[in-house]
């Protein structure tokens, strides 16, 4: 019997979920579904710029583990850009960040992993 998935962290829900190609829809592509732990992933590193045992402590996973996420996203990010696919974020095994850090706010979490006391 396999080990139960850790639940990863993410500070926020991203507020557009739905992404397609602009005009005419070609038929029969099926929308590709991005996790939103993919999402947070592409978040932390390509956006904020973290690497990847940052985005490992932020989300309170495993460097591999990130390593997968990350990969697995960025397939679905050119499988959307070359394929003109419709892409979908949603679903996945996560929690939310409870924001009760000092300076947590939306897309800017800091929360520290050991108690999720503010920081000094």
């Amino acid at each position: 019997m396999p080990r139960p998935r850790k639940c990863r962290r993410v500070c926020a829900l991203p507020e557009t979920v739905s992404f397609g190609p602009v005009g005419e829809r070609p038929s029969g592509l099926e929308p590709l579904i991005m996790s939103v732990e993919e999402f947070e992933t592409i978040r932390l590193i390509d956006h904020m710029g973290m690497d990847q045992a940052e985005c490992a402590q932020r989300m309170s996973i495993a460097r591999t583990t990130v390593q997968r996420i990350y990969n697995d996203a960025r397939y679905k990010l050119a499988e959307f850009l070359v394929s003109g696919r419709p892409l979908t974020i949603g679903g996945g095994d996560f929690k939310l960040c409870e924001h009760r850090c000092a300076g947590c706010a939306r897309g800017q979490c800091r929360c520290r992993e050991d108690e999720g006391a503010p920081e000094e």
